[in-house]
């Protein structure tokens, strides 16, 4: 009987700590809102397109908007600008 309370007990200890997020950051917006909760949390809104679009909604609550590290659209063309061709004469 008490390996089963016990068993129970783990149970639902494990299922009650909260899960990590799959993914916390979209990759398809450059900037973030990073909201501070009570008690110690956070979670992130990934929707907006500048700092100053973010800042405005940031207004007024306990938040800081950051530069989103997964942004899928700052990718830099392969090759790059500053390779330098020689002329052929």
């Amino acid at each position: 009987m008490r390996i089963l309370a016990l068993a129970i007990l783990a149970i639902a200890t494990v299922s009650a700590t909260p899960s990590a997020r799959a993914q916390t950051y979209n990759p398809n917006y450059p900037v973030c809102l990073k909201v501070i909760e009570m008690f110690g949390g956070e979670h992130y809104e990934c929707a907006y397109t500048s700092l100053a679009q973010c800042a405005q909604a940031a207004s007024g609550l306990p938040a800081q908007c950051i530069v989103n590290p997964f942004y899928a659209g700052a990718t830099a063309p392969p090759g790059g600008r500053d390779r330098r061709y020689r002329r052929d004469y």
